[in-house]
């Protein structure tokens, strides 16, 4: 018998993946944490039943949310992590030597649990001694902080459940304080493809742009996503992430990586006329 499983990604859209073996299932006070193992996939974990991580292509999201900011500013050296309990964007980070703090806020233990036992190419640099972990609300956790970040990736789930307040004003001015003069704040931004994501893109983008300086959207493509095409939020005081000297001597660090180079990270920018469109209307 074949095992498979199915995402329902829209109220129309299903996507499916044959099944080795189910390794993993439990429920915590937040939300139900499955580990598959797939054909063609690797090792995957699923939220709720939404696709998170999987062995295939974990690379691309992750390498886009750490090494576009770390390109653009050289000298970041304190970062904040909230959500990203599979540890890839840690592990990432991690990566730089010139980085010399990063705690990671996220508010479900379990999955950093599971992460450790299961997805150990994710979850490697989660005991990197530059790496505090919190167990907490990282909505909580950034209201008092102020000027003590470079960084800030927020690297969250959908904005349902958990990670509904990570899409607010209250937070997105929270995360300004917390950052430093030169401070970046890089936020998962959904897809702009199918309706029920691109409203809760054009959201988040409206409400950062009148709180940052530099608001721009940068794309990446992401094949088990919803629609394969995949935004972050790119936000600043200051810096720009195009228009800066900084990026080409990224690659004087040696660093491999699969999908980010610096043209990719120019690239990325450059977004599609109906991506702009709703931009724009906004």
């Amino acid at each position: 018998m074949e095992l498979w499983y199915t995402e329902q990604q829209t109220e129309h859209i299903r996507f499916g993946i044959k099944v080795k073996e189910h390794l993993y299932t439990g429920q915590s006070e937040f939300q139900k944490v499955d580990v598959m193992d797939c054909h063609e996939l690797g090792r995957t974990l699923t939220l709720d039943g939404l696709m998170m991580v999987n062995k295939k292509d974990e690379f691309i999201y992750h390498d886009m949310i750490a090494h576009v900011p770390m390109a653009t500013n050289p000298t970041i050296k304190t970062v904040l992590v909230i959500g990203g309990g599979d540890g890839g964007t840690v592990r990432e980070l991690c990566r730089y030597k010139t980085i010399e703090k990063i705690d990671m806020v996220e508010i479900d233990k379990l999955v950093v649990d599971v992460s450790r036992e299961y997805l150990q190419f994710t979850s490697c640099a989660l005991d990197d001694p530059r790496v505090n972990l919190y167990y907490e609300d990282g909505i909580e956790f950034v209201k008092d902080k102020k000027a003590c970040y470079d960084l800030i990736l927020v690297d969250s789930t959908d904005p349902i459940g958990p990670g509904e307040g990570l899409f607010t004003n209250e937070f997105y001015t929270n995360c300004h304080k917390a950052l430093t003069e030169e401070g970046i704040l890089v936020n998962q931004n959904e897809s702009p493809y199918y309706d029920q994501f691109s409203h809760e893109f054009k959201r988040a983008h409206s409400k950062i742009k009148k709180i940052f300086p530099v608001s721009k959207v940068y794309q990446f493509h992401m094949p088990t996503y919803p629609s394969g095409h995949w935004l972050f939020g790119f936000a600043s005081k200051g810096i720009d992430p195009v228009s800066n000297d900084n990026v080409d001597q990224w690659n004087t660090l040696g660093l491999e990586t699969k999908y980010y180079n610096t043209e990719i990270h120019r690239g990325a920018f450059a977004l599609p006329t109906y991506v702009k469109d709703m931009m724009a209307d906004e």
